[in-house]
């Protein structure tokens, strides 16, 4: 199909996607940030999370320069949290080794934390007008439809065969546009579910369309049984807000805020609460469990309810001397929980609690 990228190009200057927050320029900055975003992640999904990040750290200056809790506040809910925190270590290596200035090559580009090959060419090839192939998602679906390509995609095989056949399709010029209309033909024709054939600029060329195995291709992943695990979490309250911990910067959640986990090994949480915490609590009240889903595993959480019957005063209280020996423990105004760094299900547990009829002045 030698006039692959010519016509897709056609398609896209009537057909694409041209108003979207981090189109029409250069700088490689937004163009970097929206790309890490829409990792994973839905276009509707990420541009208010893009339109505030932006706000808030306007360059790359301003995001090394920032502490790392701001940065995983205003990801908060987005989701992939490894994301942001690379995020943020990428942009302090781009200040200390390249003078805050980003790296002009896909090579380097890619040499960042959190910057794959296919990222780094996306980046590259808007930025810079670099000559670079892209393969993700959506490309790797288009591909194996259009050339009938067998085999799941992640398998390493399969996989060279697609980043071989995207650097063959790639034009002489106006790489950037071409590598954008690769990303809006899978976003919004050639979707994974329900895809519109019958509007497909390839609908004719299309050996999936021809031999009737759009549903078929790519070939899903190899089925595995998802583990699921469960864990019970304390929601300790005192005069409306909740003690919180900061997870460890590695595994789930990690860098947020979230409550802290009850061992398994413990029938009584009051009792741990009071030897963990130095602190007096009303018997543990159960609260609606809820299921969170990760990409290897599903988590059920019961969080459990603990009220704080006596607040000491501040010099004598107990967690009060912890915490400034320990600055992953917290108490977070249930009120000012918007502005805190948590994952998804900890937010769903406070803003139910957090309700008008529970918390005066909430």
């Amino acid at each position: 199909m030698n006039d692959f990228a010519s016509r897709l190009i056609a398609w896209q200057r009537e057909h694409g996607r041209h108003d979207l927050p981090w189109q029409g320029g250069s700088d490689p900055y937004p163009i970097w940030l929206s790309e890490i975003m829409l990792q994973q992640t839905q276009v509707d999904t990420v541009i208010p999370y893009y339109v505030r990040f932006l706000e808030r750290f306007p360059d790359v200056g301003a995001l090394a320069a920032a502490p790392v809790e701001d940065v995983m506040a205003l990801w908060s809910g987005l989701g992939y949290y490894a994301r942001a925190r690379n995020l943020h270590r990428a942009a302090q290596v781009i200040v200390a080794e390249h003078g805050g200035h980003f790296p002009r090559t896909a090579a380097e580009i890619a040499e960042l934390p959190g910057i794959g090959r296919s990222t780094a060419a996306a980046i590259a090839a808007f930025a810079f007008g670099e000559r670079a192939a892209i393969l993700d998602g959506n490309v790797k679906r288009v591909l194996c439809r259009l050339f009938g390509i067998d085999g799941f995609a992640g398998a390493k095989a399969v996989e060279n065969r697609l980043w071989e056949l995207a650097e063959a399709l790639l034009p002489a010029r106006d790489v950037g546009r071409y590598i954008q209309a690769q990303m809006d033909l899978g976003a919004t024709l050639c979707t994974r579910a329900r895809p519109a054939c019958i509007r497909c600029p390839f609908a004719a060329d299309c050996v999936a369309h021809r031999d009737g195995r759009v549903a078929e291709l790519p070939t899903p992943r190899p089925r595995k049984t998802v583990p699921r695990r469960s864990a019970r979490y304390a929601v300790i309250l005192r005069d409306g807000a909740v003690l919180l911990q900061r997870r460890p910067p590695t595994g789930i959640w990690g860098g947020l805020l979230a409550l802290p986990e009850i061992p398994e090994d413990l029938a009584e949480p009051a009792q741990w609460a009071g030897e963990r915490f130095g602190l007096s609590v009303s018997a543990a009240q159960p609260l609606a469990p809820l299921t969170h889903a990760f990409t290897h595993f599903v988590l059920e959480l019961h969080p459990v309810l603990l009220q704080v019957e006596q607040v000491p005063r501040a010099h004598a209280d107990p967690l009060h001397h912890r915490a400034a020996d320990d600055g992953a423990l917290c108490w977070q105004p249930l009120a000012a929980r918007g502005g805190a760094a948590l994952p998804t299900p900890v937010r769903r547990i406070l803003d139910t609690l957090a309700a008008p009829d529970l918390f005066a002045g909430d």
